[in-house]
């Protein structure tokens, strides 16, 4: 709600549906609880943060990427070709689900 020149503007809500895993909505409602709001406050707070920003409020990060892991790659990369570390295994094979 907004003030402008004495009258009150209120903002219309919808609802929205997204889909969440359970431990991940158990866990997160969880957390905000804690925080003293609920999963959709925590969720609004993301959209305007995003919109404000104009991007995702923080940084996604996948350990994949990280350079400790990147620096293991391409060690091994480097043992291969150089024809080091390699060892022979049987190929597993699965068995096709009917």
């Amino acid at each position: 709600m907004s003030i402008s020149k004495g009258v009150f503007i209120i903002a219309q809500t919808i609802n929205v549906t997204i889909r969440l895993d359970r431990d991940v909505k158990e866990n997160a409602e969880k957390l905000f609880n804690d925080f003293g709001m609920n999963l959709s406050t925590a969720f609004n707070i993301f959209a305007r943060q995003s919109l404000r920003q104009g991007r995702i409020p923080f940084e996604i990060f996948d350990p994949f990427y990280s350079e400790k892991n990147q620096a293991e790659l391409n060690r091994r990369i480097a043992d291969i070709n150089a024809g080091k570390n390699l060892t022979a295994h049987e190929l597993i094979e699965a068995e096709a689900e009917n």
